[in-house]
């Protein structure tokens, strides 16, 4: 896949390196001069300088070719741009934003971005989760204007799950198990999978069905 990263922050640089890493084709664009030119030396022709909140800059990086535009910046208002002009102007591209402020995120996903990403609702929902001294269910990302989620569970000795296939359990409508991160490994979940402590669990669950997945879990 191309994808296109705005913003070479912490965020955008370390998603810029695991996705080169995985063999996608990237392209990050950065504001900052200085730090393109120290950037360069790792990212070498996968790193541009430019606004990536401008149509130009952007069709000069690639968009209309794009898989994903990923807005990382710091600030929510350039992010929300850099989303609606990939969807205006280049159509095609998918839209991934940070968002900073999670009062924002409602937002974000009614004006058309496809996913949204708030580190600081990750972090509460994991205080939150600690708190019930229950399981760690942590919401990775919100689609469909929070409609669904894709959550990670990691499960311990008395999860419910453990030592039991997926074909063996009754699944909620509208959740489904899309992988396991097992030590190193990722594996694809089929109906013959069987679940281990300490396992990883992603699972993709509509709203109305997390609470009861929960349960399950």
């Amino acid at each position: 896949m191309y994808i296109i990263i705005v913003g070479a922050g912490k965020v955008g640089y370390h998603l810029g390196r695991l996705l080169m890493a995985a063999g996608h084709e990237v392209m990050v664009i950065e504001k900052d001069r200085a730090k393109v030119d120290t950037l360069s030396l790792e990212f070498h022709d996968s790193i541009m300088q430019g606004d990536g909140s401008t149509v130009e800059v952007l069709r000069e990086a690639g968009a209309n070719r794009a898989d994903a535009i990923v807005a990382t910046t710091g600030n929510d208002e350039d992010n929300l741009v850099i989303c609606q002009i990939a969807k205006l102007m280049f159509l095609r591209p998918r839209t991934i934003a940070r968002v900073n402020n999670p009062r924002n995120e409602e937002l974000f996903t009614g004006l058309g971005v496809d996913a949204s990403v708030s580190a600081t609702k990750i972090i509460n929902a994991m205080i939150q989760e600690q708190v019930k001294a229950g399981d760690m269910m942590i919401p990775l990302l919100t689609l469909k204007a929070g409609e669904v989620e894709i959550v990670e569970v990691e499960l311990t000795r008395s999860s419910h799950i453990v030592k039991r296939k997926i074909k063996e359990l009754s699944l909620p409508p509208g959740s489904i198990f899309i992988a396991v991160i097992r030590g190193e490994e990722v594996i694809i979940p089929y109906g013959g999978t069987e679940f281990q402590a300490e396992d990883k669990v992603l699972a993709l669950v509509k709203r109305s069905s997390e609470q009861a997945l929960r349960e399950i879990l």
